[in-house]
């Protein structure tokens, strides 16, 4: 690969959870790996790059050459991150294109300089990406992370709040979550999606019909006694009933459920 240029096209396999029919999600900052060290780790950033639909990868003087035949195994798929990945001597050639750059990091550095969080990060870079900023998240090496020459260049530096007696993280962990928090900054999915299949929500009308049908027979059989209780006994039901979110073929089978347990049964006079 001609260095600041894209490598050869790398074939891949299908991997579970890929789509090529659906439209990819495109765009976001650059992912900026300082000296890192082994291609399999390289490989496994630019998986967990794709799964949040960042493209831009730029490797730092990587300590085994690049390409990395040991890289696209681990990448499971995501070849065309290692495809257009960049390769740079330095971290200023890496960087020299962008408007803003944060460094993560595992300890607190001696810098006056902005700390965010993952989250906060992220919103910023959202923020900037809609003012046509470019961005890019600096990534060091696997065994001592970023020197404190590298996060000087950084506008601000991100660590993640994890637990401080072991904050370890690996880098394909260290960018999933950047890659992570960025794509969720900009989501609209609900945070609750319920699958209802085939099915749809009941309507109002065979709801009443279900209510109907369980109170007759709950009559019959002697439950909604005595009759004084019987209008509280049947708005607790019916509030119970409505709070479960009942489909159509919910509504089906415990209309069934009632007409089975009501079936031979001696009915109250």
């Amino acid at each position: 690969m001609q260095k600041g240029g894209p490598a050869a096209q790398w074939a891949g396999d299908a991997v579970a959870g890929t789509d090529r029919t659906r439209t990819a999600v495109t765009g976001g900052p650059a992912v900026i790996l300082v000296v890192p060290q082994m291609g399999e780790n390289i490989g496994t950033a630019a998986r967990a790059m794709l799964n949040f639909g960042l493209h831009d990868l730029r490797l730092v003087a990587p300590r085994d050459g690049w390409p990395n035949p040991k890289a696209v195994a681990a990448a499971s798929g995501a070849d065309e991150v290692l495809a257009a990945a960049r390769l740079c001597d330095t971290e200023e050639e890496a960087t020299g294109d962008l408007n803003a750059v944060y460094a993560t990091t595992a300890r607190l550095r001696d810098m006056i300089k902005p700390v965010l969080t993952p989250a906060a990060a992220a919103e910023d870079m959202r923020a900037r990406h809609q003012r046509g900023e470019t961005t890019g998240i600096l990534f060091g090496g696997e065994r001592a992370g970023l020197s404190n020459d590298d996060a000087v260049l950084a506008h601000a530096l991100v660590r993640v709040p994890v637990n401080p007696a072991f904050a370890s993280l690996n880098l394909a962990q260290a960018v999933l979550l950047m890659g992570y928090e960025w794509f969720r900054a900009g989501d609209t999915t609900p945070g609750t999606v319920l699958d209802l299949g085939v099915t749809r929500p009941a309507s109002a009308s065979e709801l009443h019909g279900l209510f109907d049908h369980l109170e007759s027979e709950l009559d019959a059989a002697g439950f909604l006694y005595p009759p004084e209780k019987r209008p509280a006994m049947v708005r607790n039901l019916r509030t119970m009933l409505l709070r479960a979110g009942l489909t159509e073929q919910d509504v089906r089978t415990l209309r069934g459920v009632v007409t089975a347990l009501a079936r031979g049964r001696p009915r109250r006079s």
